[in-house]
């Protein structure tokens, strides 16, 4: 898997309050990581989460306190 075709894509998350929007800042497969900008009511945070496969081998992590799985396939390119 190539880390550029991640690079930057977006995903939004409504957590019951507020809309909270993701984006791919880097991948790294080796270490098994990911680093996102996180945009929560207009504050954005750089924020580094282990990556986790599910039983089907897709790729995920845990956000917030209710370790809320996110598939990193849910990510979508955005365009202008």
């Amino acid at each position: 898997m190539e880390n550029q075709n991640y690079y930057l894509k977006e995903f939004q998350y409504f957590d019951g309050y507020t809309e909270i929007i993701f984006n791919i800042a880097d991948i790294n497969f080796d270490k098994m990581t990911i680093t996102l900008a996180i945009t929560n009511q207009g504050k954005i945070s750089v924020i580094e989460y282990d990556l986790k496969r599910d039983k089907e081998n897709n790729l995920y992590f845990e956000y917030g306190c209710q370790y809320e799985k996110i598939a990193v396939d849910d990510f979508e390119s955005i365009e202008d």
